[in-house]
Order: C-alpha cells, then structure tokens, then sequence
C-alpha cells in the first residue's frame, strides 16, 4: 500500500468474481467510489477490513495486484438550473457535447422525505391521455407504474406523457435504453421544442448493466433539487425498472447472496422502496410525481418485480392492444390509481366521477356480450349497442394516440352515450344529464 495526496493506493486484491473484487482496506465507508486498474466501482459491503467492490464495469481483466485508490465520496451529481435541456449518463456526466454542469455537488441516494415534511397529494397532473386522466387520474407526489409487455410502445407513452404534462420539469431515468431508443427520445424532445424542462439522465445496452443502478438516484437528485429549493412540479420517468431490477440481481447473485423469488435478491422490496418513496407533495407546492415502466415476462403480473412493485405503489396503468381497433389501449378493467378520488370532480368537472363510472360499467357490459359472442349465443339490441360503444369509446378515449383536455374527455363520453344508448340506460343522475346530456 502508499500513499498519494491524501488517497490511499491499495495493491492486493484478494477475490475476484464476475462484478466484485475484494480487498483488505481501513477507513472505507459504504456506497463510497473506488478506482480499481482504472474502472470505477463501489463499496457494497463491509466486514471487518475486508471491503467488497462492484466494479461497474465489470471485472474482466483486473489482476490480483491491481491498483485500488478509495475517492472519498459516494456518487454525486452537481445540480442547477443548468441540467434543464440536457442529457446525462448514469454518473452524471454530459453525453449531448455541452459543457460540464456548475454548482452544488450532492450525493445521490439520500434519504426520503420525512412524512412530517409531506402534505397529502391534491393537485391534477394531466397528461392529455384519456385513459390516464379520465380513468386512472393522476395526482402530484403520486408513485405508479406502467406494467407493459416488452413488446408493446411504453417509451412512445413515456414521451407522450414528458411532452404533454403539465408540469414544471420533467426528469427521465433511463436504463438499458437500446440506441434507437436514446435517439428516440432526444429526437423527440428536441423536436417538440420541450428541452428546457427535460432533464436525461441515460444508460443503454451498449453501457455495462451495473450503471443502471445509479440512474434513479442521478433523476432523482435532480428531481429534489427542482422541487424543494425552486418549489416545483417535478415529474420523473424511470424506465425500464425490470432492468434495473435484473441489474441488482446480476450484483447480488455475483457476491454469492442467496437469492429470493424468481432470482431476485432478497432486498428487492426494500431496493424499490428506496426509490419510489421519494416521490412527495411539499406543503410549499412543490413536488416529485414517479411513472415508471415496468416491463413484464408474457404478461406474467405475479413476478417478484411487477408484485413488489404493486405494494410499493398507489395503483398501476396497464398497457395492452385492443384487437377491435389495433391500438394499445390503457385498459380499464387492469389499471387502477387509488389517489384519483382526491382530483375527480373536485379539481376536474362535477360530471367527472359519474362519466368514467358509467363508461366502464358499459365497456364491461361490451365484455360480457362480446362472450356471449363467442359462445354462439343471441345478441339483444342492447349487446348490440354496447359492442359497438366500446369500440368507439377504445377508439376515441382509451388509445394512447388520442390527446385532449379533461374537459373534452368528458364531452366525448357524453356524446358516445347519447349516440349509442338512452339517458335511463346509461344510470347516470338526473340532474347531470339534464346539463350535460347532447341536445339533439
């Protein structure tokens, strides 16, 4: 061992496996950052003198008598207003040619918000997709996911949702983005002339797995420092959670912890926990809003991933195609946002609560006659009407091409309901659909 300003230079190695090393070392603390023959890692665990590293990098090609100098410090990101507009990689680093950031250095992964601190979620955030804002609406300081199979268009809804919510930033997380993706989305953003409230915090497949794990904590750093000194709605996209979770995986299963359900560590609520407990509504009016993606193996909801995620978070939105119109659809029977009742008809039209209830109850009725269907029975006049309701009410409300205001949302229901039934058949109250109903 020697000593080089400060930093000590250790030179044994005594473990190695495919993402750790090992080492006898003094004076170390947990998270902090090492240089291991010029690869960054981290300290993951400590026991007695022996420290174990996960070299991000992977650990191909590291000697036994390999150079290792502790930096001092866990990961950190300098935050200002100069993030808006940029694109960073999993340490915080441009990767868009702009200059380095200026400002205050703060390490990532700190605790989350003391619940004294919180104020109950209240405020709307809309995202001009019906089958989020009418069904499923979202609430500021809310956590929820999008639970996707790996084949479906969740970062096109991811975009969507950046481009067309109303918030002050937008922070989007993403890990093991493959290229096109990456390019999918900066081409957009710049496109949409929306880059002065987006802040990217990037790791593609062509980066070592391991990255992703820094890429929550990087998003939401900067998240925090946009709601709690600027006391703004910050909304932050995390996508794709499964491969963040796959990541911690690949980590523990490496250091010989015995694993959990389907693989995954045993700390994998806890892990997700960390996470999606930062979101929080400030009694000063900022906030921190979480949609994240998490991708699901053929569908598969009882997965350790999707299954701790569902007890972390407030509700969930589900991506599927229809196959009446071809389009994916936010599906209503599967999505659930269980702070909705806080905005409905109090932040958003009287006719708000009564018009999604209806729409659902006679899209499930469409459901019912589409079986009767199948299983060759007759059709009433009333099964007719209702199958050809939910088509147009997929078409014009629940795809996630369709982008309006609540407000129009809800006139578009009324208008379905006028073209396909009668007011006693739809059961809303009397005195709604005496204001509200078309007149012909």
């Amino acid at each position: 061992m020697e000593t080089k300003a400060f930093q000590k230079i250790y030179t044994k190695v005594t473990q190695i496996t495919k993402a750790t090393c090992s080492l006898n070392a003094q004076g170390v603390g947990y998270d902090e950052l090492a240089m291991i023959h010029g690869k960054l890692a981290q300290v993951v665990k400590i026991i007695g003198d022996i420290v174990t590293l996960q070299v991000f990098g992977g650990t191909e090609g590291i000697p036994t008598n390999a150079e290792v100098t502790f930096l001092g410090k866990a990961p950190s990101l300098k935050v200002s207003d100069d993030l808006a507009g940029r694109f960073f990689n999993a340490y915080g680093d441009p990767i868009d040619g702009g200059p380095a950031i200026e400002g205050e250095e703060i390490e990532i992964g700190g605790p989350s918000v003391n619940p004294v601190r919180r104020k109950q979620p209240s405020e709307l955030i809309a995202t001009g997709i019906a089958g989020i804002d009418l069904n499923n609406t979202l609430v500021s300081g809310q956590k929820i996911p999008f639970f996707a199979d790996p084949d479906q268009p969740y970062n096109q809804v991811m975009a969507m949702v950046a481009l067309r919510a109303k918030t002050d930033k937008i922070i989007l997380g993403g890990m093991g983005l493959t290229n096109d993706d990456y390019l999918f989305y900066k081409n957009v953003f710049d496109n949409a002339g929306a880059l002065d409230r987006i802040i990217s915090f990037v790791n593609t497949t062509e980066n070592p797995p391991v990255e992703r794990l820094l890429v929550p904590d990087m998003a939401l750093t900067a998240a925090e420092y946009f709601a709690v000194k600027k006391n703004q709605t910050v909304l932050v996209l995390l996508t794709d959670m499964t491969l963040y979770a796959d990541a911690l995986s690949i980590v523990s299963n490496r250091m010989d912890q015995i694993p959990s359900k389907d693989s995954m560590p045993g700390s994998l609520y806890s892990d997700l926990a960390k996470i999606y407990e930062k979101a929080v509504q400030f009694p000063a009016g900022g906030s921190i809003t979480i949609i994240a993606v998490t991708t699901l193996s053929g569908g598969d909801i009882t997965h350790a991933i999707p299954d701790n995620t569902g007890y972390i978070t407030e509700g969930q939105l589900f991506l599927r195609k229809d196959t009446d119109i071809g389009k994916v659809i936010v599906d209503p029977f599967r999505s659930l946002s269980r702070l909705k009742q806080l905005v409905i008809g109090k932040k958003t039209r009287e006719d708000h609560p009564q018009v999604m209830n209806s729409s659902i109850r006679l899209f499930a009725d469409a459901a019912n006659a589409k079986t009767k269907l199948e299983n060759g029975f007759d059709l009433t006049d009333y099964d007719e009407r209702s199958l050809k309701f939910a088509k147009d009410y997929s078409a014009k409300l629940l795809a996630i091409d369709v982008n309006v205001e609540i407000d129009e949302m809800l006139n578009t229901g009324w208008e379905l309901f006028n073209k396909h039934f009668k007011p006693e058949e739809v059961g809303i109250k009397q005195e709604l659909v005496d204001k509200f109903w078309p007149k012909n």
